[in-house]
């Protein structure tokens, strides 16, 4: 087990704040804004690396350095250990990166509730009247 954590220690490491297009680039944004995805989670950048196939581990308890209530980022490994790509089509954190943002807005967690909140918002439309209605001062 220490072993591993030894090996997972000299990962990569991608942030949520770097492929979030609400960022700008002084604030971490690594990639264009219009190739981002809104606040991204580290679990969704996970299932993304999952889907691509490449081998990652997550770290809630950490936080980014320039901004410390951004929680969580994902560790990876791009290369095996004989050198060749573990995904082929990536060959870059970058390519990654950018992979990921195109990812995440289909991830199934956000089209569901896309979806939720499509359906919960039309039956709760209608007339309100809200302000203050009271006797006039004399």
């Amino acid at each position: 087990m220490e072993q591993q954590l030894a090996s997972i220690k000299k990962w990569n490491i991608i942030y949520p704040i770097y492929i979030n297009s609400k960022k700008t680039i002084a604030e971490g944004r690594r990639i264009s804004a219009s190739k981002g995805c809104e606040n991204p989670t580290c679990m969704e950048i996970s299932d993304c690396c999952s889907h691509l196939k490449i081998p990652h581990a997550v770290e809630i308890d950490k936080a980014y350095p320039r901004d410390f209530m951004q929680v969580g980022r994902v560790r990876f490994q791009l290369k095996k250990p004989d050198g060749s790509f573990w995904n082929p089509a990536i060959t870059s954190k970058k390519a990654l990166m950018l992979q990921v943002a195109e990812l995440v807005p289909k991830h199934h967690g956000r089209t569901a509730k896309k979806q939720e909140a499509a359906s919960s918002s039309s039956s709760t439309a209608g007339p309100s009247k809200s302000g203050k209605h009271g006797k006039k001062k004399k």
